[in-house]
């Protein structure tokens, strides 16, 4: 074994090198995790050859079985394996920073400008667009995760118990994965087993195999990067703080969001909306719309979230506590996303042996279709209804639109942009922008 840098790539990568490319990776990572994950496996594949096929696929297969956006992950993982612990860190922070600084230049100027009406108009088409965006979302995840009965059958049931029955999210989730591992076991999971790659024996750096000694060392270090801050801030501020309060909960968010950004931001709405009041229903749509127009992970429209919190119930003035929140969001999101990859990584292939593990895991991903069902009915009943509220009927709680506040303006720059998405593929940031514009003629011309 040697110590320097991966010798996978016919000569060792000097780190100047990697960090140049996983600054261009950050920079380029729009079009979600599946356009993010072409991105490296072209660049790091294909163009320097630092990873062969075997393992580039190795790795994304652990990254998939993890909370938290995958595509980050990937790279934080590619990362690792060529220079360690400060290469992960490098590739991770590289892929979320560009991303997380245009959100939050964007959100303060959301803060400082949304009444006017130019701003108004915009965020009116984006939020429209996004609809069809997650419609698309729904249609690809469907195609990949339904692949038998037993999977359609949970993915309804994931629908019910968070549309009708408002269920919490992890609960929907550990429940998913039991059905999972007792299909399994029963012989009668639809879920279709993947061949395992053979991945070529080369020398490889010594972190890269299990120690025990490091893994504790790891864990201890990285666990005191997520709770050491989490119980200071609830130690000088109160638990009742907001920063306090969106550092427990996206502390919870970043330890269940299996099935990426998509399947978590209906948990997430209804929290920071329902119970903690950080931003309106509607705000939810423009923090999405929002991320979709920035690079890096889709998980960063909780930096939308944790700003709006931070600015209106901090206390502080408000660019001030916005910023502050954004800071939290960020901490406490993405640490323990570097948690699973430094301590797990070594052991990659015992966690990817588990057969049940990965008959649970797919019926995760099965549930997660549901739950994205979910979040378009969400999403869709408050962009294109003035009005919308919740029937009760013993266990169950429907969602019902006054069909009077129906936007005929908002119908049409949906079913435009599902269009231009669906059917002609169109590129997503260019069918954003027009949607964009078409908001605004509609705020200065039409009403």
């Amino acid at each position: 074994m040697t110590t320097g840098a991966i010798s996978l790539a016919p000569q060792p990568v000097a780190f100047s090198d990697a960090v140049r490319v996983f600054a261009r990776i950050g920079l380029l990572s729009f079009g979600g995790p599946a356009g993010q994950i072409a991105l490296m496996h072209r660049i790091l594949v294909d163009e320097k050859k630092w990873l062969d096929e075997a393992r580039f696929l190795h790795a994304l297969n652990y990254c998939m079985l993890l909370p938290g956006p995958e595509a980050m992950q990937l790279a934080t993982y590619a990362g690792w394996l060529l220079h360690g612990i400060k290469g992960g860190l490098m590739a991770g922070v590289l892929f979320v920073l560009p991303g997380a600084i245009v959100l939050t230049a964007l959100s303060s100027l959301y803060l400082l400008l949304g009444d006017i009406h130019v701003v108004q108009g915009l965020l009116f088409g984006l939020k429209a667009a996004v609809l069809a965006v997650v419609l698309e979302a729904l249609v690809k995840v469907s195609r990949r995760a339904l692949t038998g009965r037993p999977m359609v059958a949970i993915a309804i049931l994931a629908f019910i118990a968070i549309a009708l029955l408002k269920l919490p999210f992890p609960v929907i989730i550990v429940g998913a994965a039991l059905i999972g591992a007792a299909l399994h076991l029963a012989g009668r999971s639809g879920a279709q087993k993947a061949a395992k790659p053979a991945i070529a024996e080369v020398d490889m750096p010594e972190w890269t195999s299990p120690s025990l000694s490091r893994f504790a060392s790891t864990l201890a270090v990285w666990l005191a990067l997520w709770f050491g801050p989490l119980l200071l801030l609830h130690t000088l501020l109160g638990s009742q703080n907001v920063f306090a309060r969106e550092a427990s909960f996206f502390s919870v968010m970043a330890a269940v969001t299996f099935g990426g950004a998509y399947a978590v931001l209906a948990w997430v709405a209804q929290q920071a909306v329902e119970v903690y009041g950080w931003l309106r229903p509607d705000e939810m749509l423009t923090g999405l719309g929002l991320a979709e127009t920035t690079p890096g992970p889709l998980i960063l429209v909780l930096v939308f979230v944790g700003f709006l919190g931070g600015a209106r119930q901090s206390g502080l003035e408000p660019l001030a506590g916005g910023l502050a929140g954004a800071a939290v969001t960020l901490w406490f999101t993405f640490v323990p996303c570097f948690l699973w990859i430094f301590v797990g990584a070594p052991y990659v292939e015992t966690v990817r042996s588990v057969a049940w593990l990965s008959a649970a895991l797919a019926a995760v991903t099965a549930a997660v279709v549901g739950i994205i069902a979910n979040l378009a009915l969400w999403f869709g009943l408050h962009v294109l209804f003035g009005t919308v509220d919740d029937v009760v009927a013993g266990p169950f709680s429907v969602r019902v639109p006054d069909l009077s506040s129906l936007d005929p303006w908002a119908v049409l720059i949906a079913a435009a942009s599902a269009v231009a998405l669906f059917r002609f593929h169109a590129n997503m940031l260019v069918v954003l922008a027009g949607a964009m514009a078409a908001g605004v003629a509609v705020r200065l011309f039409a009403t």
